[in-house]
């Protein structure tokens, strides 16, 4: 729980950017809030107690370049070098379930791909399998 009240847990961001690091860097950035309560809000509409799959959040430029040089559908500037993006999955869901789920939130930007599914803070925005 990242609030209790109507007011932000500290403790809890720190946790939750430590854990969305760059695992291949080690490094960690302050994830967008934003970010977490549009992840927080699909779980909420799926009506499912199962964890989200965090597969990626968080990325330094490093790792984002090395990505980009192995597919063309990573981004340049991307959200997840921002600290405003992660992409997530959910056993008992279909992608299309979780991306429908994003998507009625009109929170940000929205991907479908055919094992996860990028959510991110900025523009509202949709691309990817339907």
């Amino acid at each position: 729980m990242f609030w209790i009240e109507g007011q932000y847990v500290a403790e809890a961001f720190s946790e939750a950017n430590w854990f969305l690091r760059d695992w291949r860097e080690d490094q960690a950035t302050k994830i967008a809030p934003k970010t977490l309560d549009i992840i927080s809000a699909v779980h909420q509409r799926l009506e499912t107690s199962e964890p989200i799959e965090v597969l990626s959040a968080y990325r330094t430029p490093k790792t984002n370049n090395m990505l980009r040089a192995r597919s063309r559908s990573v981004a340049r500037d991307s959200y997840h070098i921002k600290g405003m993006a992660c992409d997530i999955t959910l056993k008992s869901r279909s992608m299309r379930q979780l991306r429908h789920a994003a998507l009625d939130l009109h929170g940000g930007g929205v991907g479908g791909y055919r094992n996860f599914v990028h959510v991110d803070s900025g523009p509202e925005r949709s691309w990817g399998r339907r």
